[in-house]
């Protein structure tokens, strides 16, 4: 049988036209209610509005239950009294009963902020509105969590109660099952439309990080960043100092080399890193020096990181082709590790200065240091050295220095060295497990 003649068999007409031919179902009539449950469990599987299977709900305990009043009151996706999915059941002999529980129900305001609690309230007043009926009350219960309420109205108080009836709870716990999966639908739907957005400004942020190295005068460059998540709170960037010059003469100007890491990661980190990236842009467009760049940017960007709570480290540095000279300020960050090829060994590049965005009178202090051939800067965040393997032991700065030692002393490109350091922290972190905060380099190498 085809889908869509399931859904006509299974349809609403059909199941009133088929439960019609008797006023009543015979519950002993075992396959009559064996074609009603495989049509509600089809039901289940591909209804998509609520609004219909509470009528189809409603439908069935007409024919089955015809000598009672069925009330459901669903709860929303909030948890509070879903008003315009309230249905009563009933048959031809109790219409004006129903107009009486409609405006009973009209009469009655459940508070906005609505809580489980209340509902005795409402049960109270219920009860003393139609004394000469007997009401059972009952939750609609899925996975122990409360999906409604369900009162069944009685005209013969001495009659025999059904809600412990299997059938009945039977279609009780269907109906349950249905508002469930019609939550589960509409959080679905709304992850997706979370996914798809961070999909978007995940795309936009790696397009605002730079697509290629520049050319430098005398320089090999290779970068690159990894987020731990699809947005990121890393940053660096390459700015020529000099604007409306063309390519050829950009190669022998000064240029600006930044990398900086704003605290956390995720949506909330990668829209203060785009906002303090446009901040720095415009900021090193007026060409002073390094220490000055970092004091003006946190004046800048204090207000801003100071209402999101967060904060940023960055490094910031120049270098000037001609005179070989690299200039340097940091505002907290992990100090860039300088390869010095004549001496065979490591040492840091730092300066003091304190974070971006915690204190409004922060100083800053510039350093300058000239480098020679085949002198090598590795920048990084701390996501590289703050990477931890299966037993909890920590990449650290001492292993990421011997790397970088034992890497200088071959004859590696800049781009072959950053891939070597990036497969030693695969190789550290293990299989199947990601790294835990972004983790960004620059490699920068004089020729």
């Amino acid at each position: 049988m085809t889908n869509n003649q399931k859904e006509k068999i299974f349809s609403n007409k059909f199941i009133q036209k088929f439960l019609e031919n008797d006023s009543k179902v015979t519950l002993k009539n075992k396959n009559k209610f064996a074609e009603i449950a495989s049509s509600l469990a089809y039901y289940l599987k591909s209804f998509s509005n609520i609004n219909k299977l509470l009528d189809y709900v409603c439908l069935i305990f007409k024919y089955i239950f015809s000598d009672n009043i069925i009330l459901i009151i669903p709860l929303n996706y909030e948890g509070e009294i879903w008003n315009e999915n309230i249905k009563i059941s009933v048959n031809q002999d109790y219409l004006t009963i129903q107009e009486e529980i409609n405006s009973f129900l009209n009469k009655f305001h459940f508070s906005k902020n609505f809580k489980i609690k209340e509902i005795l309230t409402f049960e109270n007043a219920l009860k003393n509105n139609f004394q000469e009926y007997r009401i059972e009350a009952d939750k609609i219960l899925s996975r122990g969590k409360c999906r409604g309420f369900i009162y069944i109205f009685s005209k013969k108080i001495s009659c025999e109660a059904i809600i412990d009836d299997p059938n009945f709870k039977f279609i009780q716990n269907c109906l349950a099952i249905g508002l469930e999966n019609y939550f589960l639908i509409k959080t679905m739907k709304k992850h997706e439309n979370v996914d798809r957005e961070i999909s978007t400004g995940a795309e936009i942020q790696s397009q605002l990080l730079p697509d290629y190295c520049p050319t430098i005068d005398g320089v090999d460059l290779a970068a690159h960043c990894r987020p731990a998540l699809q947005l990121g709170g890393d940053y660096y960037d390459f700015m020529c100092l000099k604007t409306n010059i063309s390519e050829k003469r950009k190669e022998k100007a000064r240029w600006a080399l930044v990398i900086g890491d704003v605290m956390g990661k995720g949506i909330p980190a990668g829209l203060l890193m785009t906002m303090l990236r446009g901040m720095l842009r415009a900021e090193v467009l007026t060409g002073l020096p390094p220490d000055r760049i970092l004091h003006d940017l946190n004046q800048l960007a204090i207000d801003d990181l100071d209402q999101s709570h967060r904060f940023m480290t960055l490094f910031y540095s120049d270098y000037d082709p001609r005179t070989r000279k690299l200039r340097f300020a940091n505002a907290a960050h992990n100090p860039p590790l300088l390869w010095k090829s004549s001496d065979q060994k490591i040492i840091k590049l730092d300066a003091e200065g304190f974070v971006l965005g915690l204190q409004k009178d922060a100083e800053y202090h510039s350093s300058e240091i000239k480098l020679n051939e085949n002198d090598l800067v590795l920048y990084y965040t701390d996501g590289v050295i703050d990477t931890s393997n299966s037993l909890g032991e920590r990449f650290d700065e001492n292993r990421l220095i011997k790397i970088l030692t034992k890497l200088c002393k071959q004859s590696y490109s800049s781009q072959e060295i950053l891939n070597k350091i990036f497969k030693k922290l695969d190789d550290f972190t293990g299989q199947n497990r990601h790294l835990e905060d972004d983790a960004s380099m620059i490699i920068f190498q004089l020729r």
